[in-house]
């Protein structure tokens, strides 16, 4: 316990009964943060997601709709760093996207 405390501050470091409190403190902030980053890594990708899309005439959500209609299967992970690093391909989706309205509207 005194092992995983090392690098805390006065007595969260040198005294057990302090340490044992540090240290099971630390670790249910480090349980619930872990859970917690994948829904911030979610709402980053949307946010840059959203911007490119914005950028190309659609909001995120007909974006999102457009590419569900198309039947293109793609997650928001890859769509993020295609948004942020390759705006040809991304524009290409956007297209996609766009025609996929176009067939949903039709039928």
């Amino acid at each position: 316990m005194l092992q995983a405390a090392k690098g805390y501050r006065m007595r969260r470091s040198k005294l057990y009964r302090y340490a044992k409190d540090a240290v099971t403190h630390g670790m249910q902030y480090s349980y619930h943060h872990r859970k917690r980053k994948k829904g911030d890594f979610r709402k980053l990708w949307q946010a840059r997601i959203n911007a490119a899309s914005r950028e190309a005439g659609l909001t995120y959500s007909r974006f999102i709709e457009g590419l569900k209609a198309a039947k293109v299967d793609v997650n928001r992970k890859i769509l993020a760093d295609l948004a942020a690093t390759d705006n040809s391909a991304f524009a290409e989706l956007v297209k996609v996207a766009q025609q996929g309205l176009q067939a949903k509207a039709a039928a």
